[in-house]
């Protein structure tokens, strides 16, 4: 997660051990009825968040540094077109605003189910919904998902 929201690999590890002192000082905090890894992945967003104004800056990291796609055709020019594709996404998602990256990362990469968003981004379930929908919707205005194509 904070690889992808930071675009750096080496910031985003640093930054990760600091999420982990920043979770053991606010453990006796913790309440045991939020779901640990929600309490946890809160901090790291709050975290990546605090990065990202210090930077001023919002980029994506490349989907290629450590995603690997399963690719049932094993002919080299199947593997190129899905290159081609994850990089197609890859430039989409770059032109997303924060929120709506953020929140494709949670739902459609991490996993999050809509209360666990509710509790990382601090929204009411019906904002999380609505958010994910504009943020689908703004995701195809610049990725179609049956080519592959980029709307630059």
């Amino acid at each position: 997660f904070l690889h992808r929201m930071l675009d750096a690999r080496e910031e985003a590890m640093e930054l990760s051990q600091d999420v982990f002192v920043k979770a053991w000082q606010a453990l006796p905090g913790w309440r045991p009825e939020a779901a640990f890894s929600t309490w946890l992945l809160q901090i790291a967003r709050n975290a990546a968040l605090d990065q990202l104004r210090r930077r001023q800056v919002v980029r994506f990291a490349p989907l290629e540094e450590g995603l690997e796609v399963a690719d049932e055709a094993p002919g080299p020019e199947a593997r190129y077109a899905t290159r081609e594709r994850q990089a197609q996404l890859e430039r989409a998602l770059q032109r997303l605003a924060a929120e709506h990256r953020e929140i494709l990362l949670l739902r459609e990469v991490e996993g999050l189910a809509y209360g666990e968003l509710t509790s990382v981004l601090g929204i009411a379930e019906g904002t999380v919904k609505s958010r994910l929908a504009r943020a689908r919707s703004a995701l195809l205005e610049h990725f179609d998902p049956h080519t592959g194509a980029s709307h630059e």
